[in-house]
């Protein structure tokens, strides 16, 4: 009697345990609030404040290797200027990309961020997952999808990431078997069908996981046809538990919504029953998760 209660109790901690780590907190470009995004020590920081996995923003350098860095000049957030795509990685692993961080003391000039090749992240951190968002605003999608696919491939890596990009052609680009999110269009679209017209429209594939990522709210404009030209309005597309229903109604599917900054959104993304939650800042929401 007392060993099946035992079982019993350690059943409901374990139920417990696994119920408080849902949703996952992914450190957005390694936890931009808390450190120079996208770089070593950002994401250190982001698994020392206990987050489950990692966001990065990749582009790809002159010399065709993928790297973290998300804006389309260096100059918004290092000491140097010019694209990405105008550098080999060796002088790009050798850029102050902690040098506008946190002004107006910039505490981290000068000091060990730089920006890193994704190879160099994936050696460091074997075992952790990362979501990999591409952002390289003047690559070849074909080419991209193939200088990435040998980082993967030769690191072993392609069980532990998943691609997004705001733009559907990286994605429609990628070698079928590196993993992705539906794109922002697909997922956008299926969201403004539940929201407007309460039409669940996904495609229901048991054998087949969806991945989805969009912001907790998201404003759009509408645009309506009359006989005598159209209106438009601006409208938000919410996520609440119709929506979840219909998108977690497509066999293996999750969804990972983005821009949770706030305990009060954290708290409805962890309602609705969201797979991981995308945070600025793992160290506060260390702190809300206590």
């Amino acid at each position: 009697m007392h060993k099946k209660l035992s079982f019993a109790a350690l059943l409901l901690c374990y139920t417990a345990a696994v119920n408080a780590a849902s949703p996952q907190i992914i450190a957005h470009r390694g936890g931009t609030g808390d450190m120079p995004e996208n770089t070593l020590p950002a994401i250190q920081k982001a698994l020392d404040n206990h987050a489950g996995a990692i966001w990065l923003t990749l582009q790809l350098s002159k010399d065709g290797v993928p790297v973290l860095y998300r804006p389309s000049d260096l100059s918004s957030l290092t000491s140097s200027q010019g694209k990405v795509s105008e550098q080999n990685v060796a002088e790009l692993e050798k850029i102050d990309a902690g040098y506008k961080f946190a002004p107006p003391d910039y505490p981290w000039r000068g000091k060990s961020a730089t920006i890193p090749a994704l190879e160099t992240v994936l050696n460091k951190w074997p075992k952790t997952f990362f979501y990999l968002d591409i952002k390289s605003p003047d690559a070849d999608p074909a080419v991209f999808g193939k200088m990435l696919l040998n980082v993967l491939e030769k690191n072993h890596a392609l069980n532990r990431v998943r691609v997004y990009s705001t733009d559907a052609k990286y994605l429609n680009a990628l070698p079928t078997n590196i993993p992705r999110f539906e794109t922002r269009d697909e997922t956008r679209t299926i969201l403004a069908n539940i929201t407007m017209d309460h039409q669940c429209q996904v495609t229901n594939n048991s054998q087949q996981a969806h991945w989805y990522g969009l912001e907790l709210k998201r404003e759009v404009e509408v645009v309506e046809k009359f006989t005598l030209g159209e209106g438009r309005s601006k409208a938000f597309l919410t996520w609440d538990k119709e929506a979840m229903d219909c998108f977690k109604s497509s066999g293996q599917s999750h969804v990972i919504l983005l821009g949770i900054n706030s305990e009060e959104d954290y708290q409805k993304a962890k309602t609705l029953g969201a797979d991981g939650v995308l945070v600025d800042s793992p160290a506060k929401f260390a702190t809300i998760k206590k």
